[in-house]
């Protein structure tokens, strides 16, 4: 009789390890709350329509702001389940995104080499590349985890 012992697979280890760390913690969340009257929160947890609507109505008046302070952990687990967890990422560039996105810091990172330098020149091609990439860097960290 032969005994197999069980031997997970580095990729199973690697499931774990992910399944333990988030990629949306609430604690970052909250600290993006922070500037939430602009939507920052919402654009780091995915959900960049209603980011929109809260940066141009000032958090809808704060109060939408102040609910989104009890919202925060279901949307922080659910943006955690909805995006891949892989080699980028998404608090390092969020966080370079945040401080040096215009720049490109945050494309450089991502191994976006050409756009970064290109960012870096154009100052984040006049602040609508920095945009665009408030609105996709989820998704394109997403896709580069796949």
């Amino acid at each position: 009789m032969t005994s197999t012992a069980y031997s997970p697979t580095s990729t199973q280890h690697q499931y774990d390890y992910y399944e333990a760390a988030p990629t949306h913690p609430a604690v970052i969340a909250y600290l993006y709350w922070i500037l939430g009257i602009f939507g920052a929160h919402r654009f780091y947890l995915g959900r960049p329509i209603s980011g929109a609507i809260w940066f141009f109505t000032g958090g809808l008046l704060l109060i939408g702001w102040i609910v989104d302070l009890f919202l925060i952990p279901s949307m922080a687990e659910e943006a955690s389940r909805r995006y891949r967890i892989g080699p980028i990422d998404y608090n390092i560039a969020w966080g370079l995104h945040t401080f040096l996105g215009l720049f490109g810091a945050h494309r450089l990172y991502m191994g976006k080499v050409f756009t970064g330098v290109l960012f870096l020149l154009t100052g984040g091609l006049f602040g609508i590349g920095f945009i665009y990439d408030l609105l996709t860097l989820n998704e394109q960290i997403d896709e580069l985890n796949a």
